[in-house]
C-alpha cells in the first residue's frame, strides 16, 4: 500500500480550514493531479466545526457534510487516485484531551462506519499533529483506542499513524508502542529548516526576522536532513512499519531556487527510502498551482515529479 500511495500532495486550507479562509473545493482538481503524475491526495477534514457536528453527546456528525466528504472521495477515485482522509485542526481534542476523548472516538466510530464498504484506496490518518495538553504519553493511548475503533468495521483498511509533539521526526522516541497491525503506515511531517520553510509565514510569530533564509543543496544540508531520518528509518525496520511524509513544503516567502532545490532532493530523497509523500499543498501559500490564473509553478512541479536527484553541491 505505501507503494501505491508513492507521490502525494495535500489538498490544504480547504476542509481543515475555518469558514473565514477556507478555500473552495474543485473537483477537477484531482484530474489535473492525476495528470500530473500523484498518485494519491491527502484531504486534511476539520470534523469538529460546529456547522459540522455535533459538540455534545452523541456528537453527531451532519450528514450533509458527511456527503460532501463522499463527494471528495468519490471524485479522487474517479480519477483513480487513492485518497488519505484525516482528523486535522481538532483544537477542543488538543486543548482537553480527557474532556473531548468520547467525542474524538465517537466521530472515528461514525466515519469508520459510513465508509466501510469503499475499496482500499481510501486510507484513514487518525490525528494530524497531535500536540498541547494531548502530551506523546496520551497519545499512546489515544491513538490505540481509536484503532481498535476503527477495526470494528474496517479490519483491513490502511491506517495512518502519527506521532505526538507536532508530528515531526523529534517526537518519534514518544512512540513507545506500536500496535501489532499489518496494516500501518507511519506518518511524519517535515518542515526543517523551520527559519527557511517557514520564512514569513503570516502565523509563526518572529518569522519576517527569517526572510532571505536560503537553502542551497550543499553535503551538510543534505546530512542535517539524513541525520533527523535516521530514528524513523531504525523504527520502520525494526517494527517493519512503511514511512509515509504526510507533509513537507517551503512558503511561498522563501526563494523560488531554494524552494526547488529543497522540495527536489526531499522528493528524491524520501523515494530512495521507500517513503510515500504528500507535499503540502495543492494551491494556497506553499502551492504548485494558481487557481486565480490557472497556471502552475512549473519549476516546483517538476522538483516533485520530474527532476533527478542532482549532484550535491558545494559549499560557497
Amino acid at each position: 500500500m505505501n507503494q501505491r500511495l508513492g507521490r502525494g500532495i495535500n489538498i490544504g486550507n480547504t476542509f481543515e480550514a475555518d469558514q473565514s479562509w477556507q478555500s473552495p473545493f474543485d473537483a477537477d482538481d484531482f484530474r489535473k493531479i492525476a495528470e500530473l503524475g500523484f498518485t494519491h491526495v491527502r484531504v486534511p477534514i476539520k470534523w469538529e466545526r460546529d456547522d459540522r457536528s455535533m459538540s455534545s453527546s452523541p456528537y453527531t456528525i451532519d450528514l450533509q457534510f458527511f456527503k460532501t466528504v463522499k463527494s471528495v472521495v468519490d471524485a479522487a477515485l474517479n480519477n483513480k487516485l487513492h485518497i488519505i482522509i484525516n482528523m486535522h485542526h481538532h483544537n477542543d481534542l488538543m486543548a482537553d484531551p480527557q474532556g473531548q476523548k468520547a467525542r474524538f472516538l465517537s466521530q472515528w466510530k461514525q466515519i469508520s462506519e459510513y465508509f466501510k464498504d469503499y475499496p482500499d484506496s481510501l486510507v484513514f490518518e487518525i490525528l494530524n499533529e497531535p500536540h498541547d495538553k494531548l502530551t506523546a504519553g496520551l497519545w499512546n493511548d489515544y491513538y490505540r483506542d481509536a484503532l481498535r475503533v476503527i477495526r470494528e468495521t474496517n479490519p483491513q483498511r490502511c491506517v495512518l499513524l502519527g506521532v505526538a509533539e507536532w508530528g515531526g521526526t523529534s517526537a518519534l522516541k514518544s512512540l513507545t508502542i506500536v500496535p501489532n497491525d499489518n496494516h500501518l503506515i507511519l506518518t511524519i511531517h517535515y518542515y526543517n529548516p523551520f527559519q527557511f520553510t517557514h520564512q514569513g509565514a503570516e502565523w509563526v510569530e518572529g518569522s519576517d526576522a527569517w526572510l532571505g533564509t536560503k537553502w542551497n543543496d550543499t553535503q551538510a544540508e543534505r546530512q542535517a536532513v539524513i541525520d533527523e531520518f535516521q530514528a524513523a528509518i531504525a523504527l520502520s525496520k525494526s517494527k517493519n512499519i512503511p514511512i509515509h511524509i504526510g507533509e513537507f513544503g517551503a512558503y511561498s516567502k522563501a526563494d523560488m531556487d531554494s524552494r526547488v532545490k529543497w522540495t527536489r532532493f526531499l522528493s528524491r530523497w524520501f523515494e530512495q527510502q521507500g517513503f510515500s509523500w504528500a507535499y503540502w499543498e495543492w494551491n494556497s501559500g506553499f502551492g504548485i498551482y494558481d487557481p486565480n490564473t490557472k497556471t502552475y509553478r512549473t519549476q516546483l512541479v517538476k522538483a516533485l515529479t520530474k527532476d533527478a536527484m542532482p549532484v550535491v553541491q558545494s559549499v560557497n
